[in-house]
This record gives C-alpha cells, structure tokens and sequence, in this order.
C-alpha cells in the first residue's frame, strides 16, 4: 500500500496543474494555429495550362486573398466568346495566376543566366504581372468605354494597385514604378508589357486551351528558356526564332478566328447596345431594376477624375464601387430586364439572354451607303422606330488587327551568336512584313429577322 501511495505522489508531482496544462496547451495551439498560417501562403495551385503553380511569396498570397484580385475570378477573360466557344469559360483570375508562373520561370532563366536581380525585384515584377488587369471591367473588353467613358482599363488597373499599395503599408512600390516603366531595369517592365510578355504567352496558350481552337497554341517554355539580356533590353537568343515566327503566327490567327469572330462581334456590340438602353432610361429617369452598383454607374457619369479624387458614391469611393462591379452584376440585369415595359430594352435583353444574335456580314470593303439605306429602312419599318432609335438595331463599325508592330519602342529583338541584336522581321527567314501590317475589315449588324440578301 505505501508504495502505491509513494507511485501516486510521483505521477501527481510530475504532472502539471491544470492552469499550467490549459497555459502550456494554449501556447502550443496558437504556435500550430501561426505555424499553419504560415505554410499556407505558399500554395500550390492544380492549373489545367501548366499543371503546377507555385505561389512562393507571403505578399502575393495576401494580394491573391484581397477582394480586389477575388473579383477577377468573376470576370470573363474573353468576354462573351463562349457563346461561340462553349469551353470559353475562364476568367481573368487564371490568367493572372497563369502569367505569375510564366513570370517566375522567366525571372530563374535569366538569373541562371547571370542577370542580376534580386529578390525584391523578382517579387516586384511577380506582383506587377499578377495586378496588370486587375482594371478589367465586366466581361474584359466589351465594356470598356460603355459604363466608365475614356478611362482605359489600364489605368484603373494602376489607380487600383496605388490603392493596394496604401492599404499594404507601401510593400507594391517598386512594383509600381516596373509596371509604369519607371525603374531603371527596363527589362523587367518588357516582361510585364511588350511585344513578348508573360501577359501574351499565357492568354494565347490558355485561351488556345479552353476555346478548343489549337491554331494558338505557342511553345512558351521553349520561348521563355530562350530569353537574355542586352544592353537592358529583353530579347530572344537566335535558336528561338523559330518559336518567336510560331507566336506571331498563332497570334494572328488567334484574333480572326477568335477574338475577332464574327459571332463574338456580334454579341459584343449587341451587349453595348442593351447597356447603353439601360443607361439612356436611367439617366431619363425611368425606373428600372439593376444591382445597386451597377445602377450607380448607370445613373452617374463616373469619370477618371473621380477615381482619382476618391469621390464618394453610394456610400462607397468610385474605385471602390468600381472594384465591386463584375459580370454577375449585368447579366442578372439583363436577365430582368427581358420584362421591361420599354419595347427596345426588352427586345435587345432577350436577344442577349436567349443568343438570337444580330446577324452580321463582313467585307474587305466599306459596306456601301446603298445597303444601310435598304436596312434602315426594313429595320424602321419592322420595329416601328424613328431615326434617333436605329443605332440600337444597325451596327457598321470596322474591326482591325496587326500581328506585330514593327515601328513600335518595344520590338522583339533576336540574340546572335556574334552579340549582335536585329529586329525579328529583319532576323527571321520568313516574309513576316504581312504581320506588321494592320488588316481593316469593314461589318454590318442588324437583326437576323429581316430578311436582306
């Protein structure tokens, strides 16, 4: 008995109180709880394109998480191309994330090649990549001169990430000063914005990707092992040329069966078209329903100088309210506006909502001044409109593309052997003048019930 008594003392001595084993437990639980804050933000992220994306910094990872970047994940990277190509689904938050990784294989190429940047600079250019579009409006680029007139997204994209720089204690400086082309590195703002940057590597190959369409498909980790330095400028060892001359030509043929379809055309401009009936009821003051951002910019003329002046409205700043506006806001909208007592704005909701699509002709030409006098009339006379109606049910507008600009600052320049550097239109073997020069097409819209041969 006394030694089952001397055994029970042991065990009660060595064994904390219970105040110290609930302090002790609780020490332990928040180190875990910091511990796993910490391994968190360095994810890896299953990407279809490129198959593992490694987010290796803590403050990309807090850039990714911010309301800002989330909203991306609801805009459409390629508008409303996916009414032609179904897969066309993906949005502008995959490609963000997408252009990182091209980034970082970038960056390690170069260092490997004995450029000299340091880690500061390859988180800056990182962040840089990842905030280039974070100024899309809904849809990307099918209304950006509709609800904000004359401010281009790539301003509102350098207003937003001043805005991320306040609220981050000023950890996106230099950030900043690559992505407007004012640190004294010039490369590292080329490969954020230029003729071959890591924003045009990703969205050829992943719009190639989900649109179904393998004609854009380009070798961007053949291109990207091929970069170097020179005289501060970003350019392409000579035994990629060959890749270079493939982008070019997947680019060109990217935008004419893609980004320039007919179809796609037709559902921007018809988009535009219910957006700007929208916003001519509501600034006449007729009643109709909207999201409360979206009505805010219907009803107000938000202009640059707003953004700029943090002004206040509804309650929020301009930026604010803008970073708050996404595809769900208009197409839920429209969905109601279907309903509409205003005969147009319900006629050209429908349209939207259900894919009756304006048909649309396309011409090397200029479409002549004989046949938009044959359709207005049949539009007038099938819809019982006056003249100042019309825009909404006649598009003529002109669509234009060039591959490669060969007077632009910012060429691709291709590496010799002998260190020497030449334009790739000069360095490539192949004609590629066809690619610098800017193809015009001329279209008519109108609505595929009136019957015009």
């Amino acid at each position: 008995m006394p030694k089952r008594c001397k055994f029970s003392v042991n065990v009660i001595t060595i064994w904390p109180s219970k105040q110290k084993l609930s302090y002790f437990c609780g020490v332990w639980l928040n180190k875990q709880k910091y511990n796993a804050l910490k391994i968190n933000k360095k994810k890896i992220i299953n990407d279809p394109v490129f198959g593992f994306i490694n987010i290796r910094s803590e403050l990309v990872f807090d850039l990714i998480e911010h309301p800002y970047f989330q909203r991306l994940r609801r805009i459409k990277q390629l508008g409303l191309s996916c009414l032609v190509f179904p897969g066309a689904n993906h949005t502008r938050f995959e490609h963000a994330l997408g252009a990182v990784h091209l980034m970082r294989s970038a960056i390690a190429i170069l260092k490997l090649k004995g450029q000299d940047i340091s880690d500061e600079e390859a988180d800056a250019v990182t962040i840089a990549i990842l905030l280039h579009d974070i100024g899309h409006g809904p849809f990307s680029h099918v209304l950006e001169s509709t609800l904000v007139q004359g401010v281009p997204h790539e301003r509102i994209s350098l207003l937003l990430m001043e805005e991320l720089n306040r609220q981050f204690d000023g950890q996106l400086e230099l950030a900043i000063r690559i992505f407007t082309n004012q640190y004294p590195k010039h490369f590292l703002h080329q490969l954020v914005s230029s003729q071959l940057d890591m924003d045009r590597l990703d969205y050829l190959s992943r719009d190639s990707f989900f649109s179904g369409v393998s004609e854009g498909i380009v070798g961007s980790e053949r291109i990207i092992k091929m970069l170097n330095v020179k005289n501060d400028e970003l350019v392409v060892e000579y035994k990629g040329i060959y890749s270079v001359e493939n982008f070019l030509i997947a680019r060109r043929l990217m935008y004419w069966q893609v980004y320039l379809h007919k179809t796609v055309i037709s559902a921007e401009y018809l988009l535009i078209n219910v957006l700007a009936r929208a916003r001519e009821l509501a600034l006449n003051g007729t009643e109709l329903f909207a999201t409360p951002v979206l009505k805010a910019f219907l009803t107000k003329q938000i202009t640059l100088d707003d953004f700029i002046n943090n002004r206040i409205i509804e309650g929020h700043t301009a930026l604010d309210l803008f970073a708050s506006l996404d595809d769900n806001d208009i197409f839920a909208s429209i969905k109601e506006w279907q309903n509409h007592p205003d005969a147009i704005l319900s006629y050209l909701s429908k349209c939207m909502i259900n894919r009756r699509l304006y048909k649309i002709k396309i011409s090397k030409k200029p479409i002549s001044e004989q046949k938009i006098a044959i359709v207005k009339e049949k539009i007038c006379t099938h819809f019982n409109i006056c003249d100042e109606q019309l825009h909404y049910f006649l598009i003529a507008d002109t669509i234009s593309n060039n591959a490669y600009n060969s007077v632009s600052s910012e060429k691709i320049n291709v590496l010799f052997k002998n260190n020497k550097t030449s334009d790739i239109s000069d360095a490539s073997d192949i004609n590629l003048s066809v690619f610098s020069e800017t193809v015009r097409k001329y279209f008519i819209c109108y609505p595929k019930e009136l019957d015009i041969k």
